[in-house]
Order: structure tokens, then sequence, then C-alpha cells
């Protein structure tokens, strides 16, 4: 049983024992004692006064009492106003390091054949451009709320949704076609990703060029853009795609692979990848064909033009638009039909998309029509809403060219870690594999923490020099922690120095400050879990490393002189430093063995 359980159950003892009184454990309300008051738990009086009407003071101290007399655990206590605060035996707590490092994968569940079924969507680019800042903190996020999950003993599927159709891929290709002059990936040392981002830009650049002209000439703007050559021109080629166009379909798909294969360079490097993609340009039929089988049933309506809605007045929201006049899809249909394919491949229990704030609308629309239309988990799909990025400069723009490419992001992270770990002197003695593999993992860890340290929902400006700090809340910090530990136990291990025979040592104060965090893991993953927030294991992993480094201050470790003593500190070593690998590791982050 966890300390948490064996006091609440203490409590509701002590309530029956002395007064008659039947509390539920889980009623009893206990969190940690505040660092400025002495005690490892406190016990929250005051509810139990609607039960005995005592004094708080009194209650507490009866309570205490009788908690000293009856569990081992309870070493003393001390009572402030209506707050209980116990101290735990220092024996326990060693009792409680001992059974922490005889667990294989502490803090982990494990999924059984009854564990529910999760699938979590992330990333969902466009095949007109390469994945930017913006894509980064998407799929950071959801590399981290899957293998979350997975700690929480979920089975878990990871998916990606590619938009690869419409309006905006078609401009690529015609810039392509256009000013390519038959440029590919080889002939241009280009990322294919990136080759087709330029032209995607490129046209835009000739578009404003054209509706600048034709507003000289007389047009209001609107009018301009509808006059657009060029525009019209991708959109004949959107029409001509749809027709599946011998031509067309195999300029898209030649493009496309080019993408495809970029984009899997920069997933590797970012260490994610997926278990099943899916691709809208087969979704959007699918999602066409579930729309109108829900018009013959009834659950849409036809209007005078030939366009299909869906009527969501009883819920309190608006008409939507499923397919315009002309048959085509919108993005909501698109939806529709992936949840459908989905559905079909996957015995689904939980539905998580993985998509910015700016959509909020949107999935609260999709999950009332998914409903509508028999998906048993429709009505409870989590829209995983998350803040924006921005870097100190402002907003970026595709269309402009003014995007970070992840890429080019990753790059400057590792150049900005060799630089700054080459001034501090943390490359000393590495060879030049070493110094590689050493500022990749600092670089791309620094990344990671910064954007998955902050509470998701939150808009965050990015600072990549900020990010890379080997002091403060970062990802630096605790890398550097942990191959510090890890250096402590080489000596340890190269000298022959036991880590066993400690049972009935007497825990310090900062070894039970730092036992007493280590016991909070398995809660914290499992909150995690609950909350869908990778930023709170990244702050407990901080808040450990902390706690570690003040014990590594004030506790001698290879030099203590009494076995014992020193065998229980490097056990305690050991086990912050699993727990931070284990922590890092949830949020898609690599921990050095040297640094």
């Amino acid at each position: 049983m966890k300390l948490d359980e064996i006091l609440k159950t203490g409590v509701s003892k002590a309530m029956k024992e002395l007064y008659g009184a039947d509390v539920d454990p889980k009623s009893v309300s206990l969190e940690t004692t505040k660092k400025e008051f002495e005690g490892n738990f406190t016990v929250m009086v005051f509810p139990l006064l609607k039960i005995v009407r005592k004094n708080p003071e009194q209650l507490g101290k009866e309570i205490g009492d009788w908690l000293v007399a009856n569990e081992p655990a309870v070493n003393r206590f001390n009572v402030i106003k209506g707050f209980l605060n116990i101290v735990i035996d220092p024996t326990f707590w060693v009792a409680v390091l001992e059974k922490i490092a005889g667990e294989e994968n502490y803090g982990v569940k494990k999924s059984g054949d009854e564990s529910p079924l999760v699938m979590v969507e992330y990333s969902s680019p466009n095949t007109n451009k390469p994945l930017h800042l913006g894509h980064i903190r998407n799929i950071l996020l959801g590399w981290s709320l899957s293998k979350i999950l997975e700690a929480c003993g979920n089975k878990v599927v990871k998916t990606n949704i590619v938009n690869d159709r419409g309006i905006h891929i078609c401009k690529s290709m015609l810039a392509w076609k256009k000013w390519g002059e038959g440029a590919t990936p080889e002939s241009t040392g280009k990322k294919g990703d990136h080759l087709i981002g330029d032209f995607y830009v490129l046209f835009d650049k000739h578009y404003k060029a054209e509706v600048e002209k034709l507003i000289a000439e007389g047009l209001s703007k609107e009018e301009a853009e509808k006059a657009s050559p060029l525009m019209q021109e991708a959109r004949a080629m959107l029409r001509a795609w749809e027709a599946k166009d011998e031509e067309v379909r195999s300029l898209w798909e030649m493009m496309n692979s080019w993408v495809y294969a970029g984009f899997d360079e920069t997933y590797y490097r970012m260490g994610v990848n997926f278990d099943k993609i899916y691709y809208e340009s087969d979704t959007y039929l699918e999602g066409k064909q579930k729309v109108l089988e829900g018009l013959e049933q009834g659950k849409m309506f036809r209007k005078e033009d030939g366009s299909v809605w869906a009527d969501l007045t009883n819920e309190g929201l608006d008409q939507k638009l499923l397919l315009r006049s002309d048959g085509t899809s919108v993005y909501m249909t698109q939806d529709i039909g992936t949840a459908k394919m989905r559905y079909e491949d996957y015995p689904i229990d939980r539905m998580i998309y993985v998509v910015g704030n700016e959509q909020d609308y949107h999935f609260q629309v999709l999950s009332i029509l998914l409903d509508r239309l028999g998906f048993s988990w429709g009505k409870d799909l989590v829209h995983f809403s998350y803040g924006m990025v921005q870097l100190p400069e402002g907003k970026m723009k595709s269309r402009e060219g003014t995007v970070v490419d992840a890429d080019d992001l990753m790059e400057e992270m590792v150049t900005t870690a060799r630089n700054v770990s080459a001034e501090l002197g943390k490359l000393d003695g590495c060879s030049p594999e070493e110094v590689d593999e050493i500022t990749e993992t600092i670089g791309l860890g620094a990344l990671k923490y910064f954007l998955l340290k902050v509470d998701p929902r939150r808009n965050i400006v990015f600072d990549p020099k900020e990010s890379i700090d080997f002091n403060g809340n970062t990802g630096p910090f605790i890398q550097y922690t942990y191959a510090r530990i890890r250096s402590v136990l080489r000596k340890a291990s190269e000298a022959g120095m036991s880590t066993t025979g400690y049972v009935g040592v007497k825990a310090g104060e900062r070894e039970t400050t730092l036992i007493q965090r280590l016991a909070d893991f398995p809660d914290v993953v499992a909150e995690a879990g609950r909350n869908y927030s990778p930023a709170l294991i990244a702050n407990y992993t901080y808040e450990l490393v902390k706690e570690y480094n003040q014990f590594y201050h004030d506790c001698s470790i290879l030099r203590e002189d009494d076995e014992k003593v020193r065998a229980l500190r490097l056990t305690l070593s050991r086990v912050t430093a699993d727990t931070i690998r284990t922590g890092m590791d949830l949020l898609g982050i690599k921990v050095p063995e040297r640094m």
C-alpha cells in the first residue's frame, strides 16, 4: 500500500476507534506538507469537523496521537490550526526506496488485453510546404501524450492525417509546372518538402503581382482575386485532379513523393513515428458517402442549390455545410471520412485529436456529427487543444515564406548546443563522434523541453537561446544532472562499492525529501494522463533534479565512510537517474550518459 493510502486508512481507523464515525479513506483530504512547516504529509482536519464537533487543534492532536501509537509509518506530528502535519519515520522511507528500487520500469503501467484503445492524431501536415515550428509543438505534444497514455496502461495507436489534396496543393504543382524547369530534389540538392514549399511561396508572389495589376486597372480587390488567371488555372487543375486527369494525377503523385521523403527525414531526426497514416485524398470520398447516407436517413438536409447541411440549432450551434452545391466536400466532410476509416480499422475506445485551439469550434461540431452518424466514441472524442507558438519576432506566414522550418530550427538548436557546451567546457575530452551525439541530444532536448514544459493550452514565445541553458528549468539542466549521476555511479562501480545492505539505516532529511519526491512519480504520470499534460511530467522532472542537486551538495556519496549510508545514497542516486530517464523519455527526450 502506498504511503498516502496508509495515512488515509489510518485516519479512517482513528475516526472509527476514537469517535465511532465511519469515514471513507478516499474522502480524507491529504497533501504534501508545505516546505515552511515540519512534516511530510498534511491532513486537512476541517472537513472532519462536520462529523466530530471539536475545535480543529484538539481533533488534529487526538488523531495524531492515535496515528503515532498505532501506525508504524508515523514518527511524530504537529498541528497548526486545522492542519495535521505528519512526519514519516526515517526507516519507513528507506523501505519505500527499497520497494521503488526493486520495480522494473517504475511509474509505468503495462497494458493488457482489456486495456482501452486510444488513438492519438498529430502532425497533420500539408504537402505543399515543409514542417515548421508550429508543427513541432503539435508533433511533440502528440508524441509525448501517446507515451504518457501508454505509461498509464492504455493501448495507443499513433496516427497522422496528411492533407494531400486541395487548392493549396495545386498552387505548388502549378508553380512547378510553370517555373520549375524540371527541378527535382536531386538536381537542386534540396529536401523534397523544402523544394515544394519554395514553389508554394513562388505561386503566392506571382498571384499577388497579378492581383495588384488588376486592381491598378480598376478592379476591386475581390474582383481582381477572382479574375486572376493564375488562380483560375489552379482551380482548373483541382477540377482536373478530382476528375482523375492522368497527367495532373501523375504530377501530384511525383511531387507528393518528394514531400513524404522530406517529412520522413524530419520525423526521424525528431525521434517520432506513426502506427498508421491516412490521406485526405482517400478519406474525402468516404466522408462524402457517409454524409449522403446521413442525408438519406434524415440526419442531414439539402438546400435548394443542392448543398448538404447539418442542422445543429438544437445543440445551440448553427447550420454546418458538409457538401457544396457542386458536390465537393469541405474539411468537416473529410474528417468524417477519416473517422469512418479509422473506426473500421481499429476498435477505438477514445479518439484524441492534437490540433491548435483555433479549431475548437470545428471539433465541437465534429463530435456532434460523429455521434449523430453512429460512431460510439464520437460524443466523447477529445480535442487536445493547444496554444500557438511564436518567435520573439512575431507570427509566421507560410505563403510569404516567413515560417521557421523544422529542419532549420533543429539544426540551429544543435549548433547552439555545440557552441554553448564548448564554451562551458562540457565537451572536453570527448571524441568528435561523442561531440556530435551529445550536441544532438542537448540541442533537440532543449527544443523539446522548452515547448513541453508549458501548459499546452497557453500560447508561448519560443526563444532558442533561452532554451539552451545549463541552469534553470531547461532540458540541458536536467540532462547535465542525469549525466552527473551516471558519472557518480560509474566511479562507484569501478571502486567496487556496494549498493546493498542499507535496510535499517535511518534516512536523513535530504534523503527523505528526495525519496518522497520519487514516491510521487507514479501519481504524476497518472495525473498527466488524466489531464493530457506533458507539462506535469516536465516540471516534476525539473523539481526532482533540483532536489537531487541539493542532496548531492549536502550529502557525501563516494567519500561517505559508513558503507550502509553510502549504499543508501548510491541506490537513491541510481533510482533518481532511472526516474529522470523515464520522465524525459515520456517527453521524447534522450539523456546522455556522459556530458
